[in-house]
């Protein structure tokens, strides 16, 4: 199904208007003629994707998992936070930064957090699936960046948005950002709630020695 405000489709429909969506993003970029960094950072979201997919085919059952509302509400705000983070739009399209060593180092921020990404689902291993799920035999992982980060995955996303603002070093990146940063935030809210049902005192134990998102901010 695919939800437009109120208007909602499904079989054909919603597979057309799915399509045409993702045809829409890379022909508005396209229209932009983006730099070649730009083009680079989106190839990396672009693998990152496809790896994701394919990833998320493989994931085991759960015994509990998120509304398909509350999923669909959460790619809303990714889709939007990429088309921020890709497309320009005018009146703010106001460069912040200077320096000819600026898209490299978004680039970096971009692998960095792609790393991290995979970094954290090794760790998490059969517990991992691409919706908010306590699996069947759901154990609390505090290794690797579990350590000292609850949802290292999300401070993953995150960054790569963070490393693609710096490559587009447009406001309206920012915007973009911000977007995504709400999407994981909110994300985290429930899925705090969800691992403290579930794990209870050696959650609340977890919550006091770890941050949730970003280490000495959140």
């Amino acid at each position: 199904m695919v939800q437009i405000g109120p208007l909602k489709l499904t079989g054909p429909a919603a597979l057309v208007a799915a399509l045409a969506i993702l045809g829409l993003i890379p022909w508005l970029i396209v229209l932009s003629r983006p730099r070649p960094s730009m083009l680079l950072a989106g190839a990396i979201w672009v693998g990152f994707t496809i790896y994701w997919s394919a990833t998320a085919v493989k994931a085991p059952p759960s015994q509990r998992a998120e509304s398909a509302a509350s999923r669909q509400r959460h790619q809303m705000l990714l889709d939007v936070a990429l088309l921020l983070l890709f497309v320009p739009i005018p009146g703010l399209r106001l460069p912040l930064l200077r320096g000819a060593m600026v898209p490299a180092i978004g680039l970096g921020v971009e692998v960095a957090g792609a790393l991290l990404y995979l970094w954290a689902k090794r760790d998490l291993g059969r517990n991992w699936s691409g919706e908010i799920s306590v699996k069947q035999g759901h154990t609390l992982v505090r290794t690797g960046p579990y350590a000292k980060v609850r949802h290292p995955m999300y401070t993953a996303l995150v960054g790569m948005a963070v490393g693609t603002a710096i490559v587009c070093n447009q406001l309206h990146a920012v915007f973009g950002v911000i977007t995504m940063a709400y999407a994981y935030v909110r994300k985290v809210a429930l899925e705090e709630r969800w691992m403290g049902e579930e794990f209870g005192a050696a959650y609340d134990d977890y919550r006091r020695a770890s941050w949730a998102l970003i280490p000495f901010v959140y």
